[in-house]
This record gives C-alpha cells, sequence and structure tokens, in this order.
C-alpha cells in the first residue's frame, strides 16, 4: 500500500460541521445535458441571489456532462467558455459525456456508441447529420461535417476542463471517487464514470463529495456526499447546491421538457 493511500485512508475526518471558508459563497451546478433554457434560467436566479445578499466572494462550479441527451448542446458550451460569469470565479469539470465528444473527434468509430449515450442530439446541435448507417464511410462522413463546422473555442474548451476543484471541506468532481484510494491517485475514468463502489460506500473522504452523473428525482445528501444530478434533460429540473459557512441551501431551475 502507497504512503499516500495510507495518508488517505488515516488522514483528516470530514467535520461534524463542514464548511466552505469563511466569506464565500459556492454555486454548484449539476448536469445541465444540452438544457441551454434551464442554464440561462438558473444563472438568472444565481444573479438574483448575489445581489439580494452580496457575499464577500463567489464561485459557480458545473459539475460536467454539459452535452448529449438534450437538444441545445452547442448553445451550452458556448455560453459556459464565453459569457461572463455570474460569480467572481467560474469552474468547469470534466463530466464522462465531454470525454466521449473528444473521443469521437478523435476516432469517429466509436459513434454507435456515443448514440447510445445521447451523442448524436449534440450532432444536430450543431447542424450536423449522424450516420444513417453502421459502416465507416457514414461515421467518416459525420465526422467530416462536424470538423467543418465545430469552432476550435469549443474544442479548447473541452481539453481544458479540469476533474475536481476544492473548496474548504467540500470536494467537487463529476462522478464520485473509488473509496480507499487518494485523491492524488484516483483515476481519470473513476472520477468520471464512477457510480459502485462509490455510491453505496460510507467511506469518509475527508471531505463532502458533491457530484452528479447519477440522476435521480431530487437531491441526495449522505453522510460523505451529495448527488445534485436531478436529470435535467428528462425532468426538466437543474438543481444548484449553494454553500456558505456552514450552511446549505438549494436553487432550482425548472422548465417544462
Amino acid at each position: 500500500m502507497s504512503i499516500l493511500n495510507r495518508l488517505f485512508r488515516a488522514g483528516p475526518r470530514t467535520p461534524a460541521n463542514p464548511a466552505v471558508p469563511d466569506g464565500l459563497r459556492v454555486y454548484a451546478i449539476g448536469d445541465v445535458h444540452g438544457r441551454f433554457d434551464l442554464l440561462i434560467e438558473m444563472c438568472e436566479k444565481i444573479r438574483a441571489d448575489l445581489a439580494d445578499d452580496p457575499p464577500e466572494k463567489s464561485v459557480e462550479v458545473y459539475l460536467g456532462d454539459y452535452i448529449d441527451r438534450g437538444s441545445d448542446a452547442r448553445s451550452v458550451i458556448e455560453w459556459l467558455r464565453s459569457e461572463t460569469d455570474a460569480c467572481d470565479e467560474r469552474v468547469c469539470l470534466k463530466g464522462n459525456h465531454e470525454d466521449i465528444f473528444l473521443q469521437f473527434i478523435a476516432d469517429p468509430s466509436i459513434a454507435e456508441y456515443w448514440r447510445d449515450l445521447g451523442g448524436f442530439e449534440t450532432l444536430y446541435s450543431y447542424g450536423v447529420q449522424p450516420p444513417v448507417a453502421r459502416t465507416g464511410e457514414a461515421m467518416l462522413a459525420s465526422h467530416e461535417q462536424l470538423m467543418q463546422v465545430l469552432p476550435a473555442e469549443d474544442v479548447r474548451f473541452l481539453q481544458s476542463l479540469t476533474l475536481y476543484a476544492s473548496f474548504g471541506d467540500y470536494l467537487f468532481v463529476h462522478a464520485g471517487l473509488r473509496p480507499g484510494v487518494a485523491l492524488e491517485e484516483q483515476g481519470e475514468e473513476d472520477l468520471i464514470w464512477i457510480r459502485e463502489p462509490f455510491l453505496t460506500s460510507g467511506h469518509d473522504f475527508g471531505q463532502i463529495v458533491v457530484h452528479g452523473h447519477t440522476p435521480g428525482d431530487a437531491p441526495d445528501i449522505r453522510g460523505n456526499r451529495i448527488n445534485i444530478d436531478t436529470g435535467a434533460f428528462l425532468t426538466g429540473c437543474l438543481t444548484c447546491l449553494v454553500l456558505e459557512g456552514t450552511e446549505r441551501r438549494f436553487l432550482t431551475a425548472q422548465v417544462p421538457v
């Protein structure tokens, strides 16, 4: 067992009353999945919340999965990479769907796999006709069309996404962590894909893990993690966790599916 793993297992425990640093307000936003309408509504709610009671400093953390399944992935990406932050700082994490999009850009042969995960909706959002047949020629044709219209800025944004962020007693990641493995030794695949054994683990990660990736009807608050993926593409409900001091509250953007 590595020294880092031993330190992770025997390291600092999550405080009984976890908090973010004094003077900081964190807005963590769950999986958007192409619902640009919900993203805009949520931004308006964050701006109103800030205006109503301005903190010393604020940060917005997007937990990944900006694309696929929903109909307007292109607008979501363009907005996240170019729109002025509602907060003082914006952090955009990498989700598994962004990873698959980058894989398709590099290798069009994964088109069928991407389709099963809602990737063709992303192609449509760029005005690209998805492959009409399960042939290499059809996949290549869609890929070539995408590369003609895909802005270089969008690719750079996808490539710039970080895997996790930390503020005080909270750790933000797309999918979760592998229990018993030091943060520094977590694999990217786990950070953006894991469900089990993370979801059923009672492991103390040393911080409360705020994540998305696994949709539910409402935020799932556990002793060691908080899941804020409320299935925006399907439910029409996008959730934001607001953290300030030891307080937690939620903002909800909701419009018809």
